[in-house]
């Protein structure tokens, strides 16, 4: 695989190679962070000095479906020992699903010192690098977070059914059988909760898994990855888009791609997804 650099990507400074990471297992201005689907895979072995973030105890409000607060940011951040300044360096299970959203949730209040690392577990481990079990503690910081902002890479239901209603971009990133309705949830999955199978009207399928190598899990250089959403689905950088999945985790991996790594500006994650439009009170849904 080619260097990052050389890849042709919008902003290449948003990940790193696990060469580097490696390199930076003790640099006092670098935190990184592992996000998995498994929430018990962090204990089982992980990068040294690596933090666990977990995607439902740590990114979510316990009781609304909804992100943590403000205050809650600055209590993870602090618990983690991350300041401003600190570089945070994602990566985790499922090809960087959690990775990216964790990125994402960051995104939201403005913690603009992240980056993934290319390929996550999968490619930390094909090459036999070390992990441990020893759980990595730091000095706690007074963080102090930016309002949580919603509004520039976040959709919601009502913005989602006025973009079908001009008839905007939405991007599917779904397996095909999820986006035809033949299946209401992913292979090896429960169901979880939607009533209906289908798609929302006028989305693509262009499945998130399109974008990464299979065999390690890192991103396709900028080249492959045009040619998937501009040559294939006619996207262009200057598009509104929408992204979704089932409960955001892999529409923020398509999210990463297009806004980071292809530079589209107006590109949003529907968190919601097929989880609640599938449930929605008359809304249009297409098989």
């Amino acid at each position: 695989m080619t260097e990052i650099k050389d890849r042709g990507y919008a902003n290449s400074d948003v990940l790193v190679s696990t060469s580097w990471v490696a390199e930076h297992l003790n640099d006092k201005d670098v935190r990184i962070i592992e996000s998995n689907e498994d929430q018990l895979l962090y204990s089982t072995g992980h990068i040294k000095g690596a933090v666990h973030v977990d995607w439902t105890t740590d990114l979510n409000d316990p009781v609304r479906r909804d992100y943590l607060q403000k205050e809650g940011f600055e209590n993870l951040m602090s618990r983690i020992g991350v300041t401003p300044e600190i570089t945070v360096i994602f990566y985790g299970d499922k090809n960087n699903w959690w990775a990216c959203y964790a990125y994402w949730v960051f995104q939201l209040f403005g913690h603009r010192n992240a980056k993934v690392m290319d390929g996550g577990r999968i490619k930390w481990q094909k090459e036999n690098r070390e992990l441990t079990k020893e759980i990595s503690g730091y000095p706690s910081t007074e963080y102090k977070a930016l309002d949580r902002d919603d509004n520039k890479i976040r959709a919601f239901r009502d913005n989602v059914m006025q973009h079908v209603n001009k008839k905007g971009l939405l991007v599917d990133v779904r397996s095909p059988e999820e986006y035809s309705g033949k299946r209401l949830h992913m292979p090896d999955y429960p169901n979880e909760g939607a009533l209906r199978g289908g798609h929302i009207p006028g989305a693509k399928s262009i499945p998130w898994a399109k974008a990464i190598n299979p065999d390690d899990g890192t991103f396709k250089t900028a080249e492959e990855l045009r040619a998937i959403y501009e040559k294939e689905n006619n996207l262009k950088p200057g598009d509104e888009i929408i992204a979704y999945c089932r409960i955001g985790e892999r529409s923020s991996h398509t999210w990463f791609v297009l806004r980071n790594l292809l530079g589209y500006k107006n590109v949003k994650n529907y968190d919601g997804s097929w989880t609640e439009w599938g449930n929605l009170v008359n809304v249009p849904i297409e098989k």
